[in-house]
Order: structure tokens, then sequence, then C-alpha cells
């Protein structure tokens, strides 16, 4: 009888086990489909990982090149370029980003409150889309213009500071920016 009931209830825990959602932990956020730290990120404008595609392929962000400054060896013009640089991404990826942080907040109210209609869920998701294009392309476009105001073996320096490999552009394309320097 005692190994009967030890049964039952270990296959009990076990069907409650394979129940249990994966996003279990997700229902007591404010927006459900977005973590505190994505949200953080977006209304400060940081990367978030949308830059991935240039900053893994030699093109710089402007964030990491200012703080990696002296270990680049920036010039002082390289210095003024990449906070002009930063300062202006900053100022479109905020509010970019607080948008984008508002329209899934949209989103969720409309859930929540029951309210949503195929209509409404088209209309909030494309917004949600385009914000998202937007701020991506606004990351991406700066680690573009970094790169242009470095040297190539900048480039290579900053790869291996950042533990890219180190080995130059490593097939990627580094050879770009100032190709003309030395």
């Amino acid at each position: 009888m005692k190994k009967a009931v030890l049964i039952l209830g270990l296959g009990i825990v076990a069907i409650g086990t394979i129940a249990a959602s994966p996003y279990k932990a997700f229902t007591d956020r404010p927006v459900k489909a977005m973590s505190a730290e994505r949200i953080d990120a977006l209304r400060t404008g940081k990367g978030a990982g949308y830059a991935l595609a240039a900053e893994l392929n030699g093109y710089p962000g402007p964030r990491h090149v200012i703080d990696l400054a002296d270990g680049l060896g920036l010039t002082a013009e390289q210095k003024a370029a990449a906070q002009k640089l930063f300062d202006e991404m900053q100022a479109e990826a905020v509010p970019l980003g607080t948008a984008l942080v508002e329209a899934e907040t949209a989103l969720e109210s409309l859930f929540r409150s029951g309210r949503v209609t195929e209509t409404l869920l088209v209309r909030q998701t494309a917004e949600i889309g385009a914000l998202d294009a937007r701020l991506r392309a606004t990351h991406l476009k700066y680690h573009l213009a970094m790169k242009d105001a470095l040297f190539r073996h900048q480039i290579a320096l900053y790869d291996r500071l950042r533990g890219y490999g180190g080995h130059g552009d490593g097939g990627r394309g580094t050879g770009g920016g100032h190709q003309h320097r030395h």
C-alpha cells in the first residue's frame, strides 16, 4: 500500500512538472513579453542586441569605442566623433525604445482587459514591428558610421579587446573605415 501511494504521489509530481509552463515566471511582469532588463535597456538607449549583426562583423559601436578609447589609441578627433555619434544615437534610440515599451504595454492592456480584437491586434503588432525595425536600424547605422571614423588596425584591436578572436578582420569585412591610413 505504501508503495502504491508513493508511486501515485510521484506520478502527480511528475504530471505537475510536465504541465508547468516555462512562462510561469513571467506572470508577475508588468509587460509579460518583456523582462525588466529589456525594458530598462530600451528606455535608456542600450543596444539590447539590436546591433549584433554589425558588432560581430567588424562594425564597432560608439559606446564601446568610447569605453575602449585608450586601448584603441583614439585621436582627439576620433574621441570627439565617437562621443558625437553616441549622443546622436541616444537621442534617436531613447524615444524609439520608450515608444516600443509603450506599444508593448498597450498590447498587454488589450489582452488584459479582454478588449482585444483581430483588427486591434493587427494594428498594435504592426506598430510594434515598425518601432522595432526603426530602433534596430538606428543602432546599426551608428555602428556603420563608427567604423568609418576608425583606422583598420583600431577595428582589429577593438575586436580583440572585445574578445571576438583577434584575427584581424577574421573575414568579416573590416577592411572598411580609414583604409588609406596605417
